[in-house]
């Protein structure tokens, strides 16, 4: 908490996104919604009132001036009348830093053809940041690229895949119209992603002709399946299907969930079945495999609070949360051994990975549909990877709701996937499943 500030409804404080909740703002929600974004405070006002932004633009207030409770917690405050509590954001990794609406996507070297990589360039004496990323969202491209006094617009494509990193010190050259900022240098660009949406992976459709094999996108739940369909789809441009309907998702766009599993008209199908039969009735997999520790408190939270919400405290709390550990830590592992044992053609991926180096597990996803990969295709997923189906990285629980008999009980089952993997002359379970 840094204090209490002025607010000024015709010029803000934060400039950034804004959202109210008149019946259940909390001090939490705010500052999560503002850290998931990139923005470096949160800003509370009327009790209700959630601002985000990168700079605080605006004297400081005496602290009886904020006074008025948050809605949703009686036990907070949450600014007053024009104004605002502000809270200082610890952001969970440095990229995710932003510039007003932009994000920070880091310091590269200037490309060999930079004319056809960044087609679009404008001089400016006086260059910051904000006039880059608007000049280039004015001209409607997602990068914004800082070259000292230059201003360079475009897509990432392979001319620029924005995948060879810099020390960012190679760009801290001060910018001439803004003092705290860093603009670049010729040979080095900072690069930003503008607000504009990258159109050249957003087309979906149903597949032209009845497909001839039917594969599963198989994953136990909380393994990030909603996720990879996502991708899926916006790197092949045909939609996923389910195994079951979820109403939710039809209405989000994965349209299609109304499609019989069997109807061919998806690239691929989800689902988290286990068991000879079921598993059988696929002609080849994509089998996610996610750290059952966080799979299984990601699932909890569905069941309990929604595709993007969280389970309660008082479902963790109580008897809930140990019998379904009981019952769904042995299911975590079976339904690897089973998709292993019975899958004709199973592809391995683990959520780790896929999150880590998205660019090369999507390509074999995508081979393994039969598709050939388009390579601006998939940094245009790169892009716009988190979609509408990502429960925030930032709301953590303060305490670990493993015991150590459940750790106990999870190391065996993990020890267990292991070797089957192994044995299959695959790479086992990546190194963080455990020890916990």
């Amino acid at each position: 908490y840094i204090g209490c500030y002025v607010d000024d409804p015709r010029q803000r404080t934060l400039r950034g996104v804004s959202f109210f909740d008149y019946k259940k703002m909390t001090v939490f929600r705010c500052q999560d919604n503002c850290a998931e974004r990139g923005y470096l405070y949160a800003g509370l006002e009327f009790g209700a009132e959630c601002y985000c932004g990168h700079k605080v633009q605006a004297p400081n207030a005496s602290e009886t001036e904020c006074n008025m409770l948050c809605k949703g917690e009686r036990t907070n405050t949450c600014g007053g009348v024009n104004r605002l509590s502000i809270y200082r954001l610890e952001l969970a990794q440095e990229s995710a830093r932003r510039y007003g609406s932009a994000i920070f996507r880091g310091c590269f070297r200037r490309p060999d053809n930079v004319s056809i990589a960044l087609p679009v360039s404008q001089l400016m004496l006086n260059m910051s940041v904000d006039k880059c990323v608007d000049f280039c969202t004015e001209k409607e491209y997602p990068l914004s690229a800082l070259a000292g006094t230059s201003c360079l617009c475009g897509f990432p494509t392979t001319l620029f895949t924005l995948h060879e990193r810099e020390d960012e010190q190679l760009c801290a050259q001060k910018c001439a119209g803004e003092e705290f900022e860093s603009c670049g240098t010729a040979e080095y660009l900072l690069v930003y992603q503008t607000q504009v949406q990258d159109n050249r992976c957003m087309d979906r459709r149903f597949l032209p002709t009845r497909a001839k094999q039917l594969v599963a996108l198989a994953s136990f739940p909380g393994a990030g399946n909603t996720w990879a369909r996502h991708l899926i789809e916006l790197a092949t441009g045909f939609y996923t299907g389910s195994y079951y309907f979820d109403g939710s998702l039809y209405n989000k766009g994965f349209k299609g969930e109304r499609d019989h599993w069997r109807s061919g008209r998806t690239i691929c199908i989800k689902t988290h079945e286990s068991g000879q039969k079921e598993i059988e009735s696929f002609d080849s997999a994509i089998l996610l495999i996610r750290n059952p520790y966080k799979a299984l408190m990601a699932e909890f939270n569905r069941k309990y609070g929604g595709h993007i919400g969280f389970a309660s405290h008082a479902h963790w709390k109580g008897k809930e949360w140990p019998e379904f550990v009981a019952n769904y830590a042995p299911w975590w592992a079976t339904h690897t051994l089973d998709w292993l044992r019975y899958g004709k053609k199973v592809l391995v991926v683990h959520f780790e990975d896929l999150k880590r180096d998205l660019f090369v597990q999507l390509q074999r996803m995508v081979g393994l549909l039969g598709i050939a990969a388009c390579q601006d295709r998939l940094l245009c997923v790169e892009g716009q990877k988190d979609g509408n189906f990502k429960r925030s990285g930032l709301r953590k629980l303060e305490y670990d709701p493993y015991t150590p008999e459940m750790r106990k009980m999870i190391s065996g089952y993990i020890r267990t996937v292991d070797t089957a993997l192994k044995l299959r002359n695959l790479s086992g379970v990546p190194d963080d499943y455990y020890p916990r």
